[in-house]
C-alpha cells in the first residue's frame, strides 16, 4: 500500500452532497457529506488507508463513471453498480460487505439473517458494526439491511436516508409506514 494514492471528489445526489474518492484500482469511499462532516470521513479514510486522499477534478476514470452510475441509480434506471471498488477492511468486514453485495435491489436482509449466513447466528451486533463500517454507500448497499422486527434499524447516513432509498428500490412493507 505505501504508493497508493487516493483522490476524492463532492458528488451531489437528490438527497444530500456526498463526498467520493477512488484510487487508481477502484472507488474507495462514497460518504454522505452529513456522516461527520468531510474533514472527518477523510481522517477516517487516511486512517484506513494509510494515504492522505487528496482533492480531484474528477479525472478519475472510476470517479466519472461513479458519478454516471449514481445518476443513473437515482433515476431509477440501474439496479447494479459495475464500477470497480478498491475497499479496505478486516476479514470479517470484508465477509460482511459481500453479502451485502448480493442483497439484490429491491430487497432487504436482517441483521440476523446475515449473522446466520456467514455462520454467526446470534452475531448480529458484530454484523451491525461491520455494516456501519462500510465506506461504500449504496454501491455496497448496507442501507438494505434491517432490524428482524422490521424496523429500519441504524443508518449512518441518516434514517431519513435510508427509508428514501429503500422506497426508491421499492423495498419498502407495510412496517416502515
Amino acid at each position: 500500500m505505501p504508493d497508493l494514492k487516493i483522490v476524492f471528489t463532492d458528488m451531489s445526489s437528490p438527497l444530500g452532497d456526498m463526498i467520493a474518492g477512488a484510487s487508481d484500482t477502484g472507488v474507495c469511499f462514497l460518504e454522505w457529506h452529513d456522516r461527520g462532516g468531510v474533514e472527518r470521513i477523510l481522517k477516517r479514510v487516511e486512517k484506513r488507508y494509510k494515504t492522505t486522499p487528496v482533492l480531484s477534478n474528477v479525472t478519475n476514470p472510476h470517479l466519472i463513471q461513479l458519478e454516471k452510475e449514481l445518476t443513473e441509480y437515482f433515476d431509477g434506471r440501474r439496479r447494479v453498480f459495475d464500477v470497480s471498488i478498491d475497499v479496505h477492511g478486516t476479514p470479517f468486514q470484508k465477509i460482511i460487505w459481500d453479502q451485502l453485495m448480493d442483497i439484490p435491489y429491491g430487497e432487504t436482509r436482517s441483521y440476523g439473517q446475515l449473522a446466520k449466513l456467514v455462520g454467526k447466528p446470534g452475531g448480529m451486533r458484530a454484523v451491525g458494526r461491520a455494516n456501519g463500517s462500510n465506506y461504500l454507500s449504496i454501491i455496497i448497499p448496507c442501507h438494505r439491511v434491517i432490524e428482524s422486527s422490521g424496523g429500519l434499524g441504524g443508518y449512518g447516513g441518516k434514517l431519513w436516508r435510508k427509508k428514501r432509498l429503500l422506497e426508491l428500490e421499492g423495498s419498502l412493507g407495510e412496517s416502515f409506514i
